[in-house]
């Protein structure tokens, strides 16, 4: 006998009742209806309308893992050419690590579209659609790391448990299509660092947690293990599953409140229906040809159209990471890395962007490409264990660097701030991590501050108690 069914048998139904309650917010069990839009226990998932109109209603969420050089790729600095092998004349320069000269790009830069905005060669198949970007140059974070980094840009905090965005978003608007999570994460290979922890849901429902999808695969039973029953009909594992939900619902109801059950209820639900649907949802073979050959047939181009056959069929956001552990990682051979990465990435996400406009979807489509953070306008110096001893790469910095956004409510064909003359620091418009986080939920019609869920006591929110919603990027 538990102490609630001591209290209830002993005539005190309403202590019982009192307690229960003051012990669910102790233990931190969220179980009343959010605030926003109110939960609907039966269907979480279902689709709901944000807090006001806007254009946005998914996100494509390109990661580059582990920090791509912003004086490389979309954030030109000639001032590096003239004080090449030189000390910067830069106060305060900090750096993880030990470095040194100014390290000129080995890249060059040109000007593209109707305005005009320089991107390096390595984007050339991108910067096709630079009238349709919005280029922000002065993004911050706040520590040179990986994991904090990580951990802020997709969850908010960069120490404490807290739901992803993709888990937000989902959270507030739930999904349009039912046979397929509302929230997938890509990653070839195997996991990030930090691994799911980038798409938890932590304390919101289980149900918003993303889907993990290993993309380096082509075979459907690969990239989803089980999606096919062999043995079993359609119709004899709905009367399986029927069964076992009946026995979980009766378990649910004598424990209010268990999370952890109520998810593995949806699980079983999602698990059944995804059947029906993510089997072709997957198969970019089914795709014309000309089509596959504008992505390509190597991993990321695949996976990138994936990702517009997943949104054109109502999933909410997906998440692609650009190959696991930290790729653009690149304290040394940074020309030969960036190179390399960029000639896997450029083509494919060039080809997603022109694919979306035709379509008509770029206009609901908002597309976020960027890292963790960027990387130092200096060489990077050998020290034991960081790197090859080549003097050729870059350190760690989160003091500035770029970001893009496009299509979804976005003000196209800008530049957004400006880092120093070096590319060192954000110095003009500076956009935390927390405002592009609240600029995100603004152009898919959240306020920031209202798109709350009350847990241990406390009203949550992606952005924690910051975040500035960047006007100047909406259309």
């Amino acid at each position: 006998m538990n102490r609630r069914e001591l209290l209830r048998r002993s005539g005190m139904g309403m202590a019982s009742l009192g307690l229960s309650t003051l012990l669910a917010d102790m233990a931190g069990a969220a179980t009343a209806a959010p605030v926003p839009m109110g939960l609907d226990s039966s269907n979480p998932m279902r689709p709901r309308q944000p807090h006001f109109f806007a254009k946005a209603k998914h996100v494509i969420h390109i990661f580059c893992n582990g920090g791509p050089s912003h004086v490389d790729t979309f954030d030109p600095k000639p001032a590096l050419d003239k004080y090449a092998g030189k000390t910067l004349p830069v106060e305060n320069l900090k750096t993880e690590r030990k470095t040194g000269a100014a390290l000129p790009s080995p890249f060059k830069f040109q000007k593209y579209g109707q305005s005009g905005i320089e991107v390096s060669e390595l984007f050339a198949h991108t910067a096709q659609s630079i009238d349709d970007i919005a280029v922000v140059r002065s993004m911050h974070a706040d520590v040179p790391n990986h994991e904090p980094s990580l951990m802020l840009m997709n969850c908010g905090d960069a120490r404490l448990s807290r739901p992803s965005m993709g888990s937000w978003v989902t959270y507030g608007l739930g999904t349009e299509n039912q046979n397929l999570p509302g929230f997938i994460a890509m990653c070839p290979g195997g996991m990030p660092i930090t691994e799911s922890a980038n798409w938890r849901s932590s304390f919101l429902p289980g149900v918003f947690q993303g889907t993990y999808i290993d993309t380096q695969h082509k075979e459907i039973e690969k990239l989803v293990p089980d999606i096919r029953n062999k043995t079993r009909s359609l119709e004899q594992q709905r009367r399986q599953l029927d069964l076992l939900q009946a026995l979980n619902r009766k378990h649910l109801e004598a424990r209010p409140g268990d999370a952890a059950l109520d998810a593995r209820i949806q699980s079983f639900e999602l698990a059944y229906r995804m059947q029906i649907e993510a089997a072709d949802a997957l198969d970019v073979t089914k795709e014309p040809k000309h089509i596959q050959e504008a992505y390509g047939d190597k991993v990321h181009g695949r996976q990138l159209l994936m990702a517009r056959r997943l949104i054109e069929r109502g999933v909410r956001f997906v998440q692609l990471w650009h190959g696991e552990g930290q790729p653009w990682d690149n304290h040394d051979d940074l020309e030969v890395n960036h190179r390399r990465l960029a000639g896997q990435l450029d083509k494919p996400l060039g080809a997603l962007l022109k694919d979306l406009k035709q379509r008509g979807m770029l206009d609901e489509t908002l597309v976020v490409w960027g890292g963790e953070f960027g990387r130092t306008p200096v060489v990077e110096l050998p020290t034991p264990g960081s790197n090859a001893g080549k003097i050729n790469g870059r350190d760690h910095n989160h003091h500035g660097f770029t970001m893009f956004l496009a299509g979804g409510g976005v003000k196209g064909g800008q530049v957004y701030g400006s880092t120093d003359e070096f590319g060192f620091k954000a110095v003009e418009n500076p956009v935390h991590v927390h405002d592009m986080q609240a600029t995100i939920l603004k152009l898919l019609g959240f306020d920031h501050e209202r798109l709350t869920y009350r847990f241990a006591g406390r009203d949550f929110r992606l952005t924690d108690v910051h975040g500035k919603v960047v006007d100047g990027l909406i259309a």
